[in-house]
């Protein structure tokens, strides 16, 4: 595609014609040359926005970013409501067709999720190699039930939602397929691949937000390592976590191995880190409603952040840059 802003021919016939759900909320979305997007709230309601960056080189990439940052409103006890797909850029090498299919992905993921596309303009530079997805989501929550971070308290239980690692696998899994098939077979790939079926986390995020929690965080880039640092850092408390209780699919752990990263430092947007008072009475209302979790460890009063394996132990450190990279990083 020729340099600069996305042409209006292009917008018309590979962007905007793939928007198909609407929200009542949304009185003026993505239009041809307007990215301001106007919402109606009622006077009882907040609005919520948080905004990420992807720049991992698969197909879906814009699906990815879709669904984490839903993920990211949803913790914070806030419905996603819309997100505006504005300021992604391309590279002078990315095709149309490849646009198109992007945006195709893109809008089915944000209709699965009742997500409103209300922005979706972008920028072909020579700056970039690959596509660089950045998005802001909007959400909306009634203003007493919004949730803020900070809230963990010694003496909580440590729950983990679903399993670690469920996105950074799904990715590698897509962006290495070949190279995989020669370790791997195609049925173990293809599970590997499917992963990102589980990325969702807004049943448990809704349930979560009804407990008693103390904090609730989406386990993202870092993995659960670095969540587990970010959580006590935002609430000056110390951690006693057991290894062997953190749950983590098989996939992962031999994806991991064959990459040589660690498996606690994969990007795992798909779980939640939640800390509560009876974290077995979390597990068992989750288990009812088809969710995994389990209680991995504890807060404790101290600056300690202990990872207990066994007879060993070691001490967290500050996030460390997530373990996607390194595979990323030697992508062909």
């Amino acid at each position: 595609m020729k340099i600069g802003q996305l042409t209006e021919s292009v917008m018309k016939r590979s962007v905007l014609r793939e928007i198909q759900y609407h929200r009542n909320e949304v009185l003026s979305g993505a239009t041809l040359g307007d990215n301001c997007a106007i919402l109606s709230l009622d006077e009882d309601e907040i609005l919520v926005t948080e905004s990420i960056t992807v720049a991992a080189p698969v197909t879906d990439a814009g699906g990815y970013a879709i669904q984490r940052v839903a993920n990211e409103i949803a913790v914070r006890g806030a419905q996603p409501v819309a997100v505006n797909l504005s300021g992604s850029m391309f590279p002078e090498n990315y095709e149309e067709e490849q646009l198109h299919q992007w945006m195709k992905q893109a809008e089915a993921i944000a209709a699965k999720l009742q997500i409103q596309i209300v922005g979706a303009n972008g920028t072909v530079t020579k700056a970039v190699n690959q596509p660089v997805i950045h998005i802001t989501g909007i959400g909306k929550a009634a203003k007493n039930c919004y949730l803020l971070t900070s809230g963990a308290v010694a003496g909580q239980d440590v729950v983990v939602t679903k399993w670690i690692g469920l996105e950074g696998t799904a990715i590698i899994a897509h962006l290495k397929e070949d190279e995989l098939r020669t370790r791997f077979s195609t049925d173990y790939i293809e599970e590997a691949k499917g992963l990102k079926q589980w990325l969702s986390v807004l049943p448990e995020a809704a349930l979560a937000g009804k407990s008693d929690a103390g904090d609730i965080s989406l386990i993202a880039e870092g993995g659960v390592f670095g969540a587990l640092w970010n959580m006590a850092e935002r609430s000056g408390v110390g951690l006693k976590v057991e290894l062997k209780k953190i749950p983590i699919r098989q996939e992962t752990v031999e994806i991991c191995n064959y990459y040589d990263v660690n498996p606690y430092e994969l990007l795992s947007s798909g779980s939640l880190l939640i800390t509560t008072e009876n974290g077995g009475d979390l597990v068992k209302r989750l288990s009812a409603e088809g969710i995994e979790a389990v209680v991995i460890g504890k807060t404790t009063a101290d600056n300690d952040r202990l990872i207990v394996n066994e007879e060993e132990k070691r001490f967290l450190t500050p996030p460390q840059p997530d373990a996607l990279y390194k595979v990323i990083d030697n992508h062909n």
